[in-house]
C-alpha cells in the first residue's frame, strides 16, 4: 500500500509542491475537482490533515456533506469514498464496473459507512466513455 506523500508535514501542501508529488497525475487531479464542481455542485474544497502521521488529503463537500477525499501519494493518488447503504444501492443498480463493485463489496463496514478507494494512476481510473465514473 502506498503512504501518503505528506507524512509528518504539519502545513497544507502548497500547489507547487502536490504537483512534484503526484506528478504526471496532477492534470488528473485538477480535471477531477474542475468536473465535480461542474457537474456535481461540490461548493468547498478542504485540506485536512488528523495527524502529522496521517499527512494530508483534500476533502470535496457539496452543502456540508463529504463526497469524496483525495489522497496524495508518491507519483499518483486515491480517491476514498465512504458510502452510506443508500449509495450502494445505487451503486448495485448503475452500470459500474465490476471491479468498482467488487472493491464496494469487499470494503469494511463501518457506523458511518463503507469505505473503500481508488487508485488513480491514469485517466482510465476516472472516465468511462467519456463520462465520470471512477472506474475501469
Amino acid at each position: 500500500m502506498s503512504t501518503n506523500a505528506f507524512i509528518g508535514k504539519t502545513e497544507q501542501p502548497s500547489v507547487q509542491e502536490l504537483t512534484a508529488e503526484i506528478g504526471s497525475t496532477k492534470s488528473l487531479w485538477d480535471q477531477l475537482v474542475e468536473d465535480l464542481k461542474n457537474s456535481e455542485g461540490i461548493d468547498i474544497q478542504e485540506w485536512r490533515s488528523y495527524s502529522p502521521k496521517a499527512g494530508w488529503s483534500l476533502r470535496l463537500i457539496k452543502k456540508k456533506r463529504n463526497i469524496l477525499y483525495m489522497i496524495p501519494l508518491h507519483g499518483h493518488f486515491q480517491v476514498a469514498f465512504v458510502l452510506g447503504q443508500k449509495a450502494i444501492d445505487s451503486a448495485r443498480n448503475s452500470k459500474l464496473p465490476v471491479r468498482i463493485m467488487k472493491l464496494i463489496d469487499e470494503a469494511p463496514r463501518y457506523p458511518e459507512g463503507t469505505g473503500f478507494r481508488i487508485d488513480v494512476k491514469s485517466a482510465k481510473a476516472l472516465y468511462i466513455n467519456n463520462c465520470f465514473i471512477l472506474g475501469k
